[in-house]
């Protein structure tokens, strides 16, 4: 089974071309849609939101900055490079007042959503 392991870690060692997946969590709250994503290393200017009224795109570069040769690792499960992740809006939103903050590594993007779609409780009338 090692060689097996060793033979698939040294293909993808070698496979530079292919761009990787972000996780996130998407929830709403009552007033907005929000995405949070693990993006610890990627710097600002390496990141890149786009938004419209139906899908969130989020696109970015991880870079290493460790200078180690291929054959020196012993695994490498981090993923370096380039990486992209759309996600499709469950509700319609405003993208015009979307907003995003980076805090300890976890990108936040908070969309309003359009007033048409916010939850409404109604109450019953007796009479």
């Amino acid at each position: 089974m090692a060689r097996k392991e060793e033979h698939i870690t040294e293909e993808w060692l070698e496979d530079e071309s292919e761009e990787g997946q972000l996780a996130i969590d998407a929830y709403q709250d009552e007033d907005n849609v929000v995405l949070k994503a693990p993006i610890a290393g990627v710097s600002i200017e390496d990141l890149e939101i786009s938004i419209t009224d139906e899908v969130v795109t989020i696109k970015g570069q991880r870079r290493n900055e460790a200078d180690v040769e291929r054959q020196n690792y012993f695994v490498q499960e981090c993923y370096w490079g380039s990486f992209m992740r759309s996600y499709i809006l469950p509700v319609s939103v405003d993208a015009a007042k979307a907003e995003a903050s980076l805090r300890n590594g976890i990108l936040t993007i908070k969309i309003p959503k359009q007033e048409k779609t916010k939850t409404r409780v109604l109450k019953v009338q007796v009479g």
